[in-house]
């Protein structure tokens, strides 16, 4: 079964310039290891975890739906 279901697309990279936050001063704030910031900014996430998005919505003071968009298939 190879079908495409789509894709999520983590915009936290986006978010953190639009804040003008530093992925240091978020792991901080969010109180998460660097590297799961890192992780999440590069999309190099295979299972998101619904605690991290209420903190990471939390500190950076935005909606689900500004960290998360959804592609749906033959979407580039």
């Amino acid at each position: 079964m190879d079908e495409d279901y789509g894709h999520l697309e983590i915009r936290l990279e986006k978010l953190l310039q639009e804040k003008g936050m530093s992925k240091n001063k978020l792991s901080y704030k969010a109180e998460m290891n660097w590297k799961q910031v890192d992780n999440y900014c590069t999309n190099n996430i295979t299972r998101l975890d619904v605690f991290v998005l209420c903190k990471l919505c939390t500190v950076l003071g935005c909606k689900i739906e500004d960290l998360l968009v959804f592609h749906p298939p033959g979407e580039n």
